[in-house]
């Protein structure tokens, strides 16, 4: 109980324990393995104080409409005041929980995997501002210090997508990510700002007393504008169509930065800010139809191109775009506990899932295409195990996590709307499709390649996350399921949570006969892949190329900016600096002119001079005469 009230008062410690760990590492960036150490611990004492804070949490009464917050006066100016702070209610709690419990072990995954490697140290560094911006981000008390920390977090996926900069494909892939999200990014600020010139404030408090407010005095139409720009933010940062091309081309970073990108940090923060300010899209049926579809259409079309990749990561980084669709989707029709719960259960199968990957990598010489694996199964055993159980979950088989936040987001979708429960329990489908596939072609079979026949098990720095987070990505759904996730986590009012037995029989048969299908086809090869794919001709092509959007908006920079480009440089050249060339020539010829009465002579120059002299006093006087009649009145 003393424990669980010092982690509250002392929220501020959790983002600044691995803010320091930065600064520390950062400069022991020579000592990699002090450097690690120091990275780890600080995650550690995070993650203990965000026990501290559930507990504190589960045992005091704060609850989304009273929760505690700490604040104190940042800037003043006048009348402007901007105030920092932590916000800890049942949502922070969750996040601080899923973040650094995710952090913790990928870090520790980290040790064994990063192990010789020349930036080491650097990594650790990076890593922990990573780890400290997202959990700034979490407890920030207002709009303006989480746009702070949402920044932070931008700025160090940057860094770490970009790690290995010598190759040319990472820095690229930084280059993208970097500038796709501040294209949403720049949306969010311009929301910021309308919220603070209309209400004066930009505190999660006050504004959801504002808020409404103004939809029942004056309409929706500044919040739906307002709420649209905000929103454009979340479509950046976490990978919703049109803006997900970067999050598969993250892929470049190091596995762990890949397993915490797509897990628990970047990607799920704009699903926690769409949750954060929800009294504002709750607001505008419009907004809530927006997000719903955006989200409903990002998983299809995500699940549809993982259907045809080849390389590990990659599906696993379309899955999880796939995922965050769903959740979106569930935000959209009303549930903010289902887009939590699904949130929770996501972050430990997907963390599971890449860190699983980044084993076989590890093992097989960053080889990535899983058709040149198979047979991993048993070289890898508890990597297979660990895949095994993170396929299940993603896929929603009962008992696993996924299946209960899955059906939670279905029967969501189903009460609302028809279409999106259809296209939703079509994406689930297809998730169990590719997932399957991935993990029969991978482990199933005959090793492939040398480098499969030689494949050898991870080092227990390696196994103990996979050990614990199978254990989460097991039980988690159940457990939360059991504990009333829905009566914890909610807007609005408390969900019961629930099962619809035939939303969830549905959706099991329909995973179980995806699996079969995977297994005649990959396994049993009863049914030839490269038949099908003829047969798909067109469908497969576009889903394999991901239906050209890459090369759509080549064009569109090719026409558009780089044309605009041109332009600006016809008219530099041409009217700017022709401009600027024909008086530098109008200058030259009147020099040219003047030239001529340069004689030499002293006596020249004193006429010159004189007569320019007498030509003054002639115009004097003349235009003082001029003044004087105008003066008299005549």
């Amino acid at each position: 109980m003393m424990f669980s009230s010092f982690a509250l008062s002392h929220a501020w410690l959790i983002p600044l324990l691995p803010g320091l760990a930065f600064i520390a590492a950062g400069f022991l960036r020579a000592l990699p393995r002090l450097a690690a150490a120091i990275a780890v611990a600080a995650i550690a004492a995070s993650f203990a104080l965000s026990g501290g804070v559930i507990a504190a949490v589960l045992t005091t009464p704060i609850t989304v409409e009273a929760p505690h917050v700490a604040k104190l006066t940042w800037v003043m100016v006048g009348n402007l005041v901007l105030e920092m702070g932590i916000l800890v209610d049942p949502i922070t709690a969750m996040m601080l929980f899923v973040v650094t419990t995710v952090s913790l072990f990928v870090e520790i995954y980290s040790v064994g995997y990063m192990k010789g490697d020349p930036g080491m140290g650097r990594f650790f560094s990076f890593i922990s501002l990573f780890v400290a911006s997202m959990l700034g981000l979490v407890l920030a008390s207002n709009f303006l210090q989480l746009y702070v920390f949402w920044e932070g977090v931008g700025l160090c996926s940057y860094l770490l997508i970009g790690f290995y900069y010598q190759r040319v494909s990472a820095r690229e892939a930084a280059k993208k990510a970097f500038i796709t999200t501040r294209v949403g990014d720049f949306g969010l600020l311009l929301g910021i700002l309308l919220l603070q010139i209309h209400f004066g404030t930009l505190d999660f408090l006050a504004l959801r007393t504002l808020v409404p407010l103004e939809a029942l005095t004056l309409g929706t139409v500044f919040l739906t504008v307002a709420g649209f720009l905000v929103f454009i933010g979340p479509i950046g940062k976490s990978g919703q169509f049109p803006l997900h091309v970067w999050l598969p081309d993250a892929m470049e970073g190091p596995t762990p930065v890949s397993a915490l990108i797509h897990a628990a940090t970047m990607v799920v923060a704009g699903v926690y800010l769409v949750a954060r300010a929800y009294f504002i899209f709750a607001a505008s049926p419009f907004l809530m139809d927006l997000i719903a579809w955006v989200g409903g259409f990002t998983a299809i079309f995500a699940a549809s191109i993982a259907l045809t990749q080849r390389e590990i990561k990659r599906i696993l980084a379309y899955s999880t775009v796939s995922q965050l669709g769903y959740m979106m989707l569930a935000l959209g029709v009303g549930s903010l506990t289902a887009s939590m719960f699904h949130l929770m259960t996501h972050a430990f199968f997907k963390a599971l899932l890449f860190l699983s990957a980044g084993a076989v990598m590890h093992a097989l010489s960053d080889e990535a295409d899983i058709f040149r694996m198979g047979g991993l199964w048993k070289k890898m055993p508890w990597t297979f195990a660990a895949m095994a159980i993170g396929v299940l979950a993603i896929t929603g088989l009962p008992p696993f996590a996924g299946f209960f936040s899955k059906d939670e987001i279905l029967f969501a979708a189903a009460e609302v709307s028809t279409p999106l429960y259809i296209l939703a329990t079509v994406t689930a489908f297809m998730t169990a499709l590719y997932m399957a596939r991935l993990l029969f072609v991978a482990f199933m079979g005959k090793c492939r390649t040398g480098t499969a026949y030689h494949a050898h098990e991870a080092g227990w720095w390696m196994r103990l996350p996979l050990v614990v987070l199978s254990a989460l990505a097991v039980t988690s759904g159940a457990l939360g399921h059991h504990w009333g996730f829905g009566a914890w986590v909610y807007f609005g009012k408390p969900e019961a949570g629930a099962i619809d037995m035939q939303v969830a029989v549905l959706s099991t048969v329909l995973t179980l006969l995806a699996f079969a299908l995977a297994w005649l086809i990959y396994v049993r090869q009863t049914v030839s892949s490269d038949v099908l794919a003829e047969k798909f001709g067109l469908l497969y092509t576009l889903s394999y190329h991901k239906f050209y959007i890459d090369e759509i908006y080549a064009g569109f920079r090719r026409v558009f900016v780089d044309g605009f480009g041109k332009l600006c440089y016809w008219i530099d050249i041409y009217i700017v600096d022709g401009v600027v060339n024909t008086l530098g020539l109008l200058v030259r010829f009147v020099s040219g002119v003047l030239s001529f009465f340069e004689s030499g002579q002293t006596q020249f120059y004193a006429t010159v001079l004189i007569l320019g002299a007498v030509l003054l006093a002639l115009l004097g006087v003349y235009y003082a005469g001029g003044i004087a009649f105008v003066g008299g009145g005549f």
